[in-house]
């Protein structure tokens, strides 16, 4: 467990707990403490899917520019790799993700929710990369990320402007995928995480990669690891367990056992 950050695990969902006080800066230490918590979600089985989740007030204001505004060119050449490669970490978590999202979610704070595969926000939350009103560019996966989900233009028109987003327009735009009231987005993101926490452990994880990994090839690239992904899932335990109980009792009854 990190000074920042821990991963709390109950009936099978991990919450990976941002808590800096005031505006969850994500500053050097915390974003390795992001990368940690990742590992581990990653690594335990008692972990089904995953919530990323700042508290009740912020998601996560953005980058310690404190932090930032001392370091060199040569500094920032030696940091922004382990930089990315931190929130990458939550993006390729193995299971589903969810990035519950209250008050503010800017700069780095919207470019780790971008990690998630699912983004629920309070209907008074804030998003944005507003990088380019501090002379530079999204650097955690926002210029990357943030293009394939809503699209070139309005990446560009985002970026570009530096302009933060109220939640009914991330909501309309596709940056964020449902809102609620502010007190129930964390009870939300985690009853979306819980329905994993039965389901095939596997197959949901072929799923993600099979997704995630063919947005970044062409099409028949992507359809090749989709095949290899399909076909793997017939060496497990879950796929002969979920079509025999399709075949006794209909759908949506198998009871699983990640393997």
């Amino acid at each position: 467990m990190g000074e920042f950050v821990r991963l709390e695990v109950e009936d099978g969902v991990g919450t990976i707990r941002i808590d800096r006080p005031k505006m969850n800066a994500l500053d050097v230490q915390t974003q390795e403490e992001i990368r940690a918590a990742a590992a581990e979600a990653t690594d335990r089985d008692d972990v089904k899917a995953v919530v990323v989740y700042g508290g009740e007030r912020v998601f996560a204001a953005g980058a310690d520019i404190k932090e930032m505004a001392a370091m060199s060119h040569t500094d920032m050449v030696k940091r922004s790799g382990g930089l990315q490669s931190a929130f990458t970490a939550v993006a390729r978590i193995p299971k589903p993700v969810v990035a519950a999202v209250t008050g503010y979610a800017l700069g780095g704070g919207c470019e780790l929710a971008l990690c998630a595969d699912l983004r629920i926000a309070a209907d008074d939350a804030t998003l944005g990369q507003p990088e380019i009103l501090l002379g530079i560019i999204p650097g955690a996966g926002g210029t990357q990320r943030l293009t394939r989900l809503v699209g070139p233009s309005r990446a560009k028109e985002l970026i570009f402007s530096g302009r933060f987003v109220k939640a009914e327009e991330a909501l309309e735009i596709g940056l964020v995928d449902r809102l609620v009231p502010a007190a129930s987005v964390y009870e939300e993101s985690v009853a979306w995480a819980r329905q994993f926490t039965r389901a095939a452990s596997y197959a949901l994880r072929a799923a993600k990669e099979a997704i995630d990994h063919g947005l970044e090839v062409d099409l028949d690239t992507g359809l090749e690891i989709e095949r290899q992904q399909f076909a793997s899932l017939f060496a497990t335990e879950d796929r002969t367990i979920g079509m025999a109980s399709f075949l006794e009792s209909g759908p949506g009854k198998a009871d699983f056992v990640g393997r």
